[in-house]
């Protein structure tokens, strides 16, 4: 009796804190409904325009792609469709919390209705960065249709894996996720579009999106130097599990290096977001 007693309390504490996880969750994902097709415009359109531009228009200028004939070996879709996935990762990761972080901290002030929840203050943070990584896997999962059917080539895409794929996509939205938190937590609101332009542009052209990373051993200094980037990992994650037949990184480097950065990013966005909020 006496034992039954003393569990009651943690359970209710528990029931308490997912009641009020889930209600946050539940809240954002209204808000996200309705504005599905605003969404969806924002995480497709650049993947569409890409793959429109370098695997519809060009193969059938005559000269096909330069990239392709270069590689000799398989064609441009093909090797670009993990790199779009992961780009569409990033940016929807990013855009769902650090966009929105800034006008909470700023203007809004609606990060102080979030931290009245019956939630310790981890647990808020933990929450925007879960809803980003729903949304990043949607992002990502969009683009594998319009590599089917928008280039001129077929692109060759065999998931030969199901459980790599799924755990790539779980843990690179996640690291997305982070990584919107540490930028939302301690960049500035006004320059939120600085950090786009000096961070993120250049972090996604060197990440392995439109190469892969073994075919960088011409260049010693950059095949090594781009192993500080987390893209790197997403893209050769997804290169690895969605087209094997490219050359890719071992699957075992993949993941470590994503929990890695994941951990790192995490902990930074944490310590920033519960900084911000107490100041």
């Amino acid at each position: 009796m006496n034992s039954t007693l003393q569990t009651r309390p943690a359970d209710l504490n528990s029931r308490i804190f997912f009641k009020a996880f889930l209600g946050l969750l539940l809240r954002d994902m209204r808000v996200l409904r309705r504005e599905f097709v605003p969404f969806l415009l924002r995480v497709g359109m650049q993947p569409l325009l890409f793959l429109f531009v370098f695997t519809f228009i060009l193969p059938r200028m005559g000269g096909g792609n330069p990239m392709a004939a270069g590689a000799g070996r398989v064609d441009f879709g093909t090797i670009i469709l993990p790199g779009l996935m992961a780009v569409a990762i990033m940016f929807s990761g990013i855009a769902a919390v650090a966009l929105p972080l800034s006008s909470e901290f700023g203007i809004t002030r609606e990060i102080d209705d979030r931290v009245m929840c019956p939630l310790p203050l981890w647990a808020v943070a933990l929450e925007k960065v879960c809803f980003s990584a729903m949304q990043s896997i949607v992002a990502a999962l969009l683009v594998i249709p319009m590599a089917l059917y928008i280039p001129a080539v077929p692109v060759h895409a065999d998931i030969y894996s199901w459980p790599l794929l799924a755990l790539v996509l779980i843990l690179s939205s996640l690291l997305a996720g982070s990584l919107g938190l540490v930028i939302g937590s301690t960049v500035n609101p006004k320059q939120i579009g600085l950090v786009f332009s000096i961070i993120v542009v250049p972090i996604t052209f060197l990440g392995c999106v439109y190469y892969p990373w073994a075919w960088l051993d011409k260049i010693k200094w950059l095949k090594f130097g781009v192993l500080f980037n987390p893209i790197v990992y997403m893209s050769e994650g997804l290169r690895a599990a969605v087209t094997p037949s490219v050359g890719h990184m071992p699957w075992w480097a993949i993941l470590t290096a994503l929990v890695f950065f994941l951990a790192v990013l995490g902990r930074l966005g944490l310590r920033g977001f519960l900084g911000r909020v107490l100041s």
